[in-house]
């Protein structure tokens, strides 16, 4: 899948997709609240209310640039909260490599946020040791986020991530530590959406008279364009990350900006509209 802003190409790298089961991450979302959000169907959720999401990288092509956005859960890795993202053994590198991105030729990787499904790639397990995936790139991580996850200690699980996701990537020199409004180039630069962790940041595509949007996890899924009060579970700062999203969707409902979601599976991309009191995605 893959979308053209003016000069910018940005394509969608599947690692992997799953209907249901996500219940942990938006316990509002039960199957009796999605269903009369219709507009969410096919794409989004199925007939019986349970929601499809999508865990992916998403590749940009700008003039001089090869950037990968968020770096999904990666293999081979340990210490897991969700049991089934351990020891994974997925095709992504082939996948990406087959989609015309050797993992050679990225020039920057960007990582929204540092949750274990954004970082997971930055690493590869070789000769028993976790060495960078993308050996020629420069890896950006947000400053206050790169030191929120250093010194969280009540989270073993994070702990586990730094260590084989981003303490390598940090030791082998190539991470640059960023302010949450950083300019990347003429044509992207990232947006701060506090609220999901304390530097999340979204990725703002602008070229030619268009424009696009890279959510990270300031949105989950597309229920949240719907009911923007729908806070997930993993949220650090549950209150700051509503008062976000419901920003997010007003600026970006008032102009014509293809949205692309980090999580949202199928059409995964579209417009932020008015919809009476709130808002939805038409794709």
């Amino acid at each position: 899948m893959k979308w053209r802003i003016g000069d910018v190409t940005v394509t969608k790298i599947v690692e992997m997709e799953v209907t249901g089961g996500s219940r942990f991450i938006l316990p509002q979302a039960t199957y009796e609240e999605i269903l009369p959000i219709s507009w969410l169907q096919p794409h989004f959720a199925d007939e019986r209310g349970r929601l499809k999401m999508s865990i992916h990288a998403l590749v940009v092509e700008a003039p001089g640039r090869r950037i990968v956005v968020d770096t999904c859960l990666g293999n081979d890795k340990e210490g897991r909260r969700i049991p089934t993202w351990n020891n994974l053994n997925l095709p992504f590198l082939a996948d990406l490599a087959a989609a015309g991105f050797a993992r050679e030729s990225i020039d920057t990787v960007l990582c929204t946020h540092l949750h274990v499904d954004h970082v997971g790639w930055n690493t590869m397990l070789e000769g028993g040791k976790w060495v960078p995936t993308f050996p020629k790139a420069r890896y950006l991580m947000g400053r206050v986020e790169f030191a929120h996850w250093r010194e969280a200690h009540e989270r073993p699980d994070m702990a586990a991530v730094f260590a084989d996701s981003v303490k390598p990537v940090h030791d082998a020199g190539l991470v640059d530590l960023v302010e949450t409004d950083h300019k990347i180039s003429d044509e992207i630069s990232l947006v701060p959406t506090i609220g999901h962790t304390p530097g999340h940041v979204s990725v703002l595509i602008k070229s030619k008279g268009e424009e696009a949007l890279i959510t990270g996890d300031f949105m989950h899924h597309p229920c949240q364009i719907a009911r923007p009060h729908w806070c997930s579970a993993p949220d650090s700062d549950p209150e700051m990350g509503q008062r976000t999203r419901e920003r997010m969707l007003a600026e970006l409902s008032s102009r014509p900006v293809l949205v692309i979601g980090t999580h949202f599976a199928g059409a995964t991309a579209g417009r932020i509209v008015k919809d009476g009191d709130t808002y939805r995605m038409d794709v």
